[in-house]
């Protein structure tokens, strides 16, 4: 028996297989990724401030209760479709594209119908959107 020591060659790992499975992860991640754009309709959103900005031309004003009932230029719509919102919008606005107009909702009012104005907006080219807001009761 031989039982001296023994020549041996260094151990080597092979990492092109782990290579290999990242560039496949890698190229996966990239083909399946998608990418979409969150909003079409751009928002101006309240500011907190201790001083009232001052108006420089009466804005068109939706008021929408919190059973989903719309009022328009303070006068209660037949119904509550979307169709009947952009008739009195347009007629409110009288082809004014940058008239500014407030959307007023109730705090209980469901999301819909704040997202469902604010899309009839858009489609008639409104673009001067803001949402009303009240101050917080501490």
């Amino acid at each position: 028996m031989n039982f001296g020591p023994r020549k041996t060659e260094p151990q080597e790992i092979n990492i092109t297989p782990l290579i290999d499975v990242v560039f496949i992860l890698l190229i996966f991640f990239m083909v399946t990724t998608t990418f979409q754009r969150e909003a079409d309709l751009a928002i101006s959103l309240p500011q907190a401030s201790k001083e009232p900005q001052p108006q420089q031309e009466i804005p068109l004003e939706i008021v929408i209760s919190a059973q989903g009932q719309y009022y328009v230029g303070g006068q209660e719509l037949v119904n509550n479709r979307v169709e009947t919102l952009k008739q009195a919008l347009k007629q409110l606005a009288r082809g004014q594209k940058d008239k500014p107009l407030v959307v007023r909702a109730d705090a209980k009012t469901p999301h819909q119908f704040v997202v469902s104005a604010m899309d009839a907006a858009a489609q008639l080219g409104l673009v001067r959107l803001s949402i009303a807001t009240t101050q917080a009761q501490d």
